[in-house]
C-alpha cells in the first residue's frame, strides 16, 4: 500500500500534537488513562485558505514548522497507521509557541 498522504482543505491545519512525558519528575509513570489530551503540536501542513461568511478570503497565518498551540476540544482526531494527527480550524489554533 502506497504512503497516505494529508492535504488539508479550505482554512485546515494538520497538526502532529506532541507527546506528553510519561514519568513525572517523582519517577511515577503515567498511565494512560491519566494523562491529558495534547494542546500543543507542530503544524505539518496548512490548507490554502477559505473563505469567510462575507466573502472574504481567509489568510492563513501557521506555517510548517511551527509548533502551535489549540483548542482542548477543537478539531478532529484522525488516525492514518499508527500515526495519530489533529486537523483544526484556524481559528481554532490560540497561539504560536517558540
Amino acid at each position: 500500500m502506497a504512503k497516505q498522504t494529508i492535504k488539508p482543505l479550505f482554512d485546515n491545519v494538520l497538526i502532529k500534537p506532541l507527546k506528553q512525558e510519561e514519568t513525572l519528575p517523582s519517577g511515577i509513570v503515567l498511565p494512560d488513562t491519566a494523562k491529558e489530551k495534547p494542546q500543543v503540536g507542530e503544524v505539518m501542513a496548512v490548507g490554502p485558505g477559505g473563505i469567510d461568511e462575507k466573502g472574504k478570503p481567509i489568510k492563513m497565518v501557521v506555517k510548517v514548522g511551527q509548533k502551535v498551540m489549540y483548542k482542548k476540544w477543537g478539531g478532529n482526531e484522525v488516525k492514518v497507521g499508527h500515526e495519530e494527527w489533529m486537523i483544526v480550524e484556524q481559528k481554532d489554533i490560540l497561539a504560536i509557541v517558540n
